[in-house]
């Protein structure tokens, strides 16, 4: 298994990471690769990667699948013999991966398909390599420059640039790789992303590409009661869950293909790590750094203004036309340069945020590490098991005790029982395989009053957004006065969704273990 980081690189930075790259003893190498998958997509649908690469004057057959974190790769390598100038490539042969974690990936989904391995893309590109020593270990540095090509000599012929830079551990402690990619990211401006080689290639096959944005799955169900071992397990668990959603949206964002909703699910991953970070604290004293929470809660707080002028406009604009509104481009009106795309990518760039992610996902591979970073002793299973019963139970008193008087509550005290709904949610998703059979149920209850809460937040900004454009355009002020006039019934149906919530279910008897 390696262990990695990888980084776009601004086109005007390659210069100075080429440079930089260069300094001191490395190596360069001509690479030309050859990707195979079937007819129906059975390797990249299941997040694998099959190919035969001529390094030089070898060639290596290679297999890698996606590992457990963000940080992990299942990979496997194949010496497969010297490459002849005129030569031709040797044919995959996917058998010589077998006995491997990734190589029984492959050969379980090519059991599944319903053809046979044909080339789709290729790629060409020089690699950069140059070993970098810290304290007790070695980092490797890669820098790749190239491109990806698909449909190779056809009229249709496709292509995609590569300009990346890995950074990988060879030897030592998981903080010497962390601190030397921030180093670097902060240094050239670099930024995470998730988008590999592989993927750019089927993205060139595709007639039309949109990756959607990345929700959050279910804990797995190998998950807890598992990580109910100890503390820290949980915990990493949690923030490792968070930063599958958070990365894939914002290495989509980061890279110009994001929409509104890769911003929506972008902030949700922050505010669920955000509420991993706060409410699975005391599982491990001092295992979290505080410093993560500001950039965080910064770039939420930034993605929140694009996202009420987008999204949160969706719907209402729509309702609005409905009940006989004037014809008025709010959003157009409302917004400012540079577009949401721009500034949405300006802010998941910026170098705090960045350097937030590395430590986080370094977090997050710690069980790998022979000396992970401790602080205080983690909570053992039983004590772990009472302390989150603890805190389910107080969320969940906090918020049927918000629940009956909700309608008479100030804005900002509705606002703050909403948080509070969420962090009760996601705390929930976090333990859920390790809850009765009721909690599923029970995450089920909270959605009513979810979706009802996020309406009226959401009519609440566009009545702010259609105030300020009244004062320019007159035709805004049916949306004032229509969104006003519903915000009662838009509360008294939070208030009705609020009584329905089911009694919180039990963590069962397995997480004591």
């Amino acid at each position: 298994m390696e262990i990695e980081f990888k980084f776009c690189i601004p086109p005007e930075r390659l210069a100075a990471v080429q440079a930089a790259t260069r300094r001191g003893t490395h190596a360069q190498i001509r690479m030309e690769a050859r990707y195979f998958d079937t007819p129906d997509a059975a390797l990249s649908s299941r997040g694998i990667a099959f190919r035969l690469r001529r390094e030089g004057n070898q060639w290596v057959q290679t297999v890698k699948a996606l590992g457990d974190g963000p940080l992990d790769r299942e990979e496997h390598n194949v010496d497969r013999g010297q490459a002849h100038a005129t030569g031709p490539a040797p044919e995959p042969q996917p058998e010589l991966h077998a006995g491997t974690v990734a190589g029984t990936r492959l050969l379980h989904a090519l059991q599944a398909a319903t053809g046979p391995l044909t080339e789709t893309y290729g790629t060409e590109m020089d690699r950069v390599t140059r070993d970098i020593a810290f304290k007790g270990g070695v980092v490797e540095l890669a820098l790749d420059t190239g491109r990806v090509i698909a449909h190779r000599g056809k009229p249709q012929q496709k292509e995609a640039r590569i300009c990346e830079l890995e950074l990988e551990l060879k030897a030592g402690p998981l903080a010497g790789l962390a601190a030397l990619a921030t180093r670097w990211a902060t240094r050239h401006g670099l930024f995470l992303s998730t988008v590999s080689k592989a993927e750019r290639g089927e993205r060139l096959l595709a007639p039309q590409w949109a990756r959607p944005a990345t929700k959050a799955p279910p804990m797995k169900a190998g998950g807890p009661p598992k990580h109910f071992l100890n503390g820290h397990a949980l915990q990493r668990a949690a923030v490792a869950h968070c930063l599958q959603q958070i990365l894939g949206n914002a290495s989509e964002i980061v890279e110009g293909g994001g929409d509104e909703e890769h911003v929506h699910q972008l902030r949700i991953g922050i505010r669920r790590l955000r509420t991993a970070l706060s409410e699975l604290a005391p599982l491990a004293p001092g295992a979290f750094n505080p410093t993560w929470e500001p950039p965080l809660a910064e770039v939420f707080r930034r993605l929140g203004l694009l996202r009420d002028q987008g999204q949160a406009l969706q719907a209402i604009v729509a309702d609005l036309h409905d009940a006989g509104a004037p014809a008025l481009e709010v959003r157009a009106a409302a917004k400012e340069a540079p577009g949401p795309s721009a500034a949405a990518a300006a802010t998941v760039r910026t170098p705090a945020f960045q350097s937030a992610l590395i430590a986080l996902m370094a977090f997050t591979a710690q069980g790998h590490d022979a000396s992970p970073a401790t602080g205080e002793e983690a909570l053992d299973a039983k004590h772990t098991r009472r302390l989150l019963r603890k805190r389910l139970r107080s969320l969940h008193t906090k918020v049927r005790q918000g629940a009956q008087g909700f309608a008479a509550l100030p804005v900002e005290k509705q606002h703050r029982l909403r948080k509070r709904l969420k962090r009760l949610r996601y705390l929930t998703e976090f333990v859920e395989p390790a809850l009765d059979a009721e909690g599923h149920a029970f995450l089920a209850s909270l959605q009513p009053a979810l979706a009802a809460m996020g309406r009226l937040g959401d009519e609440r900004v566009a009545r702010t957004l259609y105030g300020q454009v009244a004062t320019t355009d007159p035709k805004a002020w049916f949306g004032v006065g229509w969104l006003a006039a519903r915000q009662a019934l838009t509360v008294a149906a939070c208030q009705e969704a609020l009584g329905h919530i089911a009694d919180m279910p039990r963590l069962h008897k397995t997480a004591q273990r």
